[in-house]
């Protein structure tokens, strides 16, 4: 006899035993998708899960819809912003320059001035 680290009854990279193991797959349902670059993705879905509108296309990233002739419009991506570009959005020059005199007044308060 042979050392005792041989597995019996299975083969190495043996797949699952299937729906014996897991049960039952859930009826499944398959629904139709359309990118605007005409890519069409076939995803599947459970018969009793809500069925999105819109999908991400898996080949180009794009938003895809259910109706071919009219697939939804690219998203619009903002470029990207700075901390202090946000700030000068919500504040103007006077404003700022306000806040910067309140905020030097109260430093040399504090330092005795």
């Amino acid at each position: 006899m042979t050392g005792g680290s041989t597995i019996r009854g299975t083969r190495i990279g043996g797949g699952s035993m299937g729906e014996i193991e897991r049960g039952e797959s859930a009826p499944r349902q398959q629904v139709d998708y359309w990118c605007d670059n005409g890519h069409h993705v076939r995803p599947s879905f459970a018969l009793d899960a809500q069925v999105p509108d819109v999908w991400d296309c898996p080949r180009c990233g794009l938003p895809a819809g259910r109706d071919a002739d009219n697939p939804p419009e690219p998203r619009r991506h903002e470029p990207y912003k700075s901390h202090l570009a946000y700030v000068q959005e919500r504040r103007s020059d006077s404003d700022g320059m306000a806040i910067l005199d309140e905020a030097l007044t109260k430093l040399k308060e504090r330092r005795g001035r």
